[in-house]
């Protein structure tokens, strides 16, 4: 099955799943908000709620090179904004659709495949100053307080109607609330105009070219008019897009000339954009876009080249990025991934450490060292590398499954269930969870130590209530 089909259909599965758990997981009667009736602790437990299902439903970019820089522009803007009530996170979700949208609660999810159709950083910026905007202004919550006898549960689904785009995701919103409450909950001209509007004053005040926004939405509407997809919500709502940009333009315009020509170094993107295409883009269409001789074209093609099996071909590219770009921690860390995969241990050892010692925040590379460490029979110097990894991705599966092997061969039994039980809950694998948490249990029960487990045991409950219900 392609990745593309793939991605849809775990989104739209995720939205079936929404319809049936979601009065669930509140199952509070159904009430009139009136006098600012939703509070921001309402905001909070959906936007969380929201969280856990999209993590339990679709996979999640944990990569620190895509991960942190996300984080940093949600930071950089968030930096901006006057004193907010929520704590603004960021999760890039795999998925192809040109998308990125904010939930009640500050949740902020971006889709590779934004990322991946965007041609420069103020124009990922712009989109997601526009998505803070609709935060900020609490537009959800406001919508929802002018509804009348509907549920915070129903609420979500509309969230996830709105954020899927395009006539599927419109129609199991509108069976679920009914045509009055669905109309009541899309954003208003208002709404937009004012998401508009602050969010230039966002993307501004964080010191970006004001154009990015309006290049942004040309992109996203561009792309989406080639691939006959639908447009993420918010182009796709009134006031029609074509006034919005022009209105837009017509706003920047009248900014200072030093405002208006602002020069951003997109250079963090663009590695960021070369990872995602050679790690999920067509091959055919990433390898045409690594034809390049520098370090991170060659990076690109030696991941697209591995991934087609090709790995003479692979070996060649990734000696070819090193000797352009000797001191770069992320090909060094790719370089030294592909040959640890390749089982040339030494030669991983060589340009792990490197990387790590280039730069300590990336965490894959101390992931990859630990592996290797294990492969050579050196548990326990792998043991800190892998805690140290947990500490930044605590929800990845690989992570966990690689460590629990690790402790197993270490003889620490107790610890190894825990974490193949991590593993399998993070993999969405139910059965597996199950087995494996029933082993931990009963070996936790014997420990004089339970506090390890009580934390798997109370991150079980959670999605095992999701399980549960579907």
């Amino acid at each position: 099955m392609s990745f593309r089909r793939f991605a849809a259909r775990r989104w739209t599965a995720l939205l079936v799943l929404l319809a049936f758990l979601l009065p669930q997981f509140f199952p509070v009667p159904a009430r009139a908000f009136f006098f600012g009736g939703v509070s921001i602790k309402d905001e909070q437990e959906m936007g969380h709620k929201f969280d856990v299902m999209v993590r339990s439903s679709l996979p999640v970019v944990e990569d620190p090179e895509v991960s942190q820089y996300v984080k940093y522009l949600l930071d950089r803007l968030v930096k901006t904004l006057p004193p907010q009530p929520f704590n603004f996170r960021a999760t890039v979700v795999l998925h192809n659709s040109l998308n990125a949208f904010a939930v009640p609660g500050g949740y902020v999810f971006v889709f590779t495949g934004m990322i991946m159709n965007l041609e420069r950083e103020e124009e990922l910026a712009g989109v997601l100053a526009h998505e803070l905007a609709h935060v900020t202004q609490r537009h959800v919550a406001a919508r929802l307080e002018r509804a009348q006898y509907l549920t915070v549960g129903s609420l979500l689904l509309a969230i996830a109607g709105v954020a899927v785009g395009g006539p599927g995701g419109g129609a199991l919103a509108m069976g679920a609330l009914g045509a009055g409450q669905s109309a009541m909950l899309n954003y208003s001209r208002v709404d937009e105009s004012e998401a508009d509007h602050l969010g230039l004053q966002y993307l501004i005040a964080a010191g970006y070219p004001p154009a990015g926004m309006v290049g942004g939405f040309k992109v996203l509407r561009q792309k989406s008019w080639m691939s006959g997809t639908s447009m993420p919500a918010y182009l796709s709502t009134h006031p029609a897009i074509g006034d919005r940009v022009n209105g837009l333009q017509a706003r920047i315009q009248t900014l200072p000339a030093n405002i208006r020509d602002r020069k951003q170094d997109n250079r963090r993107f663009t590695r960021v954009k070369t990872l995602l295409w050679a790690r999920y883009g067509d091959e055919q269409a990433a390898l045409q876009r690594f034809s390049g001789r520098d370090g991170l074209s060659a990076m690109g093609r030696g991941i697209v080249l591995a991934r087609q099996n090709k790995i003479n071909e692979a070996s060649a590219a990734f000696d070819q990025a090193l000797a352009a770009a000797p001191a770069d921690p992320l090909v060094l860390r790719e370089a030294g991934a592909f040959h640890y995969r390749k089982g040339d241990m030494s030669r991983a050892d060589g340009l792990l450490r490197q990387a790590m010692n280039l730069d300590p925040r990336d965490y894959m590379a101390s992931f990859f060292y630990a592996r290797m460490l294990d492969e050579t029979g050196r548990q326990v110097q792998a043991d800190k590398y892998y805690a140290e990894v947990l500490r930044y991705v605590p929800e990845d599966a690989e992570v966990h499954e690689s460590y629990a092997r690790s402790l197993g061969k270490a003889g620490k039994t107790l610890d190894a269930y825990i974490h193949m039980t991590y593993s399998a809950l993070y993999s969405n694998n139910k059965k597996q969870t199950e087995r494996f948490f029933k082993q931990a249990k009963a070996l936790a029960d014997r420990s004089p130590d339970r506090r390890r487990f009580q934390r798997l045991e109370a991150a079980y409950k959670e999605r095992k209530e999701i399980w549960d219900k579907n």
